[in-house]
């Protein structure tokens, strides 16, 4: 782990150095703030050093100006940038600049003690009909899986506490593709956080290198939310295979199961289908050459984005397969379940 000279000053970075002693995780003091990687000339060993490199830094200003993140929730609020996982469709490869290090922040508390400004500010919960019963909402697994970094900063335990702490109409959510929830289990989080488990069918799931069996994180579900946490399925990449109606059967049968008995159950769906930019193809194929992920134009329409860019969604056809699909069959084995967004 890199540390710059700036995160040894707060509180919450010399925890994290702390735990990592405690981990036997190797630390590299710097002597300034300044990242200087020396990664391999080639590509592919430049990208396995990357992603095996975790830097203990400070979020500036810029990065504590939260951002709206539509249509999961009003707002985005970083807790880190980057994740260890390897997954060949993963949409970071086309949102973040240069090489896929992990940034983990030490200014935790500058960071949350800048969220109410933001309350009642936001335009997907805070002021929407259907979805104000949220409060306004802080999504922290837009630039990373928190879960996954959890054992190293204990940043996520840190938010949830401080949500439970604070009367107001929020609530922090994340998603994870990792299963350690035990350290969650038992704190006040007051039902103001909301986690959600990213799944996909096993078959799909060989794209997902290094995150938890699918089966384990549907165990971590049910126990949030045996444990009284709000929870949800964030079903994605939605990926329209060979045999991708069975596939997801078979999930759903074993979400369901997962959930019997689950008393006031809370449950949340967001369904995304897989889409990538031009950018982010060339990206990831660079990183995980010979993926048997498909990434043709078979069956895929473009699609310009409010910012003018480009984006390949499946083609109408296969998107109404897709949406008839899991509507019929999530109000069958799932009724209760509450679809927040298709996309």
């Amino acid at each position: 782990m890199l540390v710059t000279r700036s995160a040894l000053t707060f509180d919450h970075g010399r925890a994290i150095i702390a735990r990592a002693e405690a981990q036997a995780v190797e630390i590299v003091l710097l002597n300034g703030d300044r990242l200087a990687l020396d990664l391999p000339d080639d590509p592919r060993r430049a990208y396995a050093a990357a992603k095996s490199t975790v830097a203990l830094v400070v979020a500036p200003p810029s990065k504590r100006r939260l951002q709206p993140i539509a249509p999961s929730a009003d707002w985005r609020v970083d807790l880190a940038e980057g994740c260890p996982a390897h997954c060949s469709y993963c949409y970071l490869a086309g949102s973040l600049k240069g090489p896929p290090i992990t940034r983990v922040y030490a200014n935790l508390d500058e960071i949350l003690d800048g969220l109410p400004a933001y309350v009642g500010q936001g335009s997907v919960t805070s002021r929407s009909r259907d979805r104000a019963h949220e409060g306004t909402t802080f999504e922290a697994s837009c630039y990373t899986d928190p879960l996954a970094l959890e054992p190293l900063t204990g940043s996520l335990s840190t938010a949830i506490g401080r949500f439970g702490d604070w009367d107001a109409p929020v609530q922090l959510r994340f998603t994870t593709k990792f299963a350690d929830v035990g350290p969650l289990l038992g704190l006040d989080h007051r039902r103001r956080t909301r986690m959600r488990a990213s799944i996909n069918p096993t078959t799909f799931a060989r794209f997902e290198g290094g995150t938890a069996p699918v089966a384990a994180r549907l165990k971590a579900l049910s126990d949030m939310a045996r444990a009284g946490y709000p929870i949800g399925l964030t079903i994605a990449p939605i990926i329209a295979a060979a045999g991708w109606r069975e596939a997801y059967e078979a999930l759903l049968v074993d979400v369901a199961a997962a959930l019997t008995g689950v008393a006031d159950l809370d449950l949340t769906i967001e369904l995304i289908t897989h889409r990538f930019t031009p950018g982010s193809k060339a990206v990831l194929e660079s990183w995980y050459p010979g993926s048997a992920l498909d990434m043709g134009m078979d069956g895929r329409t473009t699609k310009r984005t409010k910012f003018g860019s480009e984006k390949l969604v499946y083609d109408t056809p296969t998107m109404r397969s897709l949406r008839a699909f899991f509507e019929e069959r999530l109000a069958a084995l799932l009724p209760s379940a509450w679809i927040l967004y298709w996309t």
